[in-house]
């Protein structure tokens, strides 16, 4: 990656990371991947798989869900 292109997660950087909620698909479906990962720290973490990836989760609920159980 090339120095400008790096995240400096600095405020009014481009390329720094948004906020789910901010994610122009962020209340589209949440893809395979997502439901997949989230199945699987699920089980990592003791809960019901298919409580964490319900059918109407958004990509945006999906990464912010992702987020919680990798913390746990």
């Amino acid at each position: 990656m090339s120095e400008s292109n790096v995240d400096t997660a600095r405020p009014g950087d481009p390329t720094a990371e948004k906020d789910p909620s901010d994610w122009v698909s962020g209340d589209e479906p949440a893809t395979g991947a997502q439901r997949s990962y989230l199945q699987t720290l699920a089980r990592r973490a003791g809960e019901d798989p298919g409580e964490q990836a319900p059918e109407e989760l958004t990509k945006a609920d999906a990464s912010r869900r992702i987020d919680e159980l990798k913390d746990e």
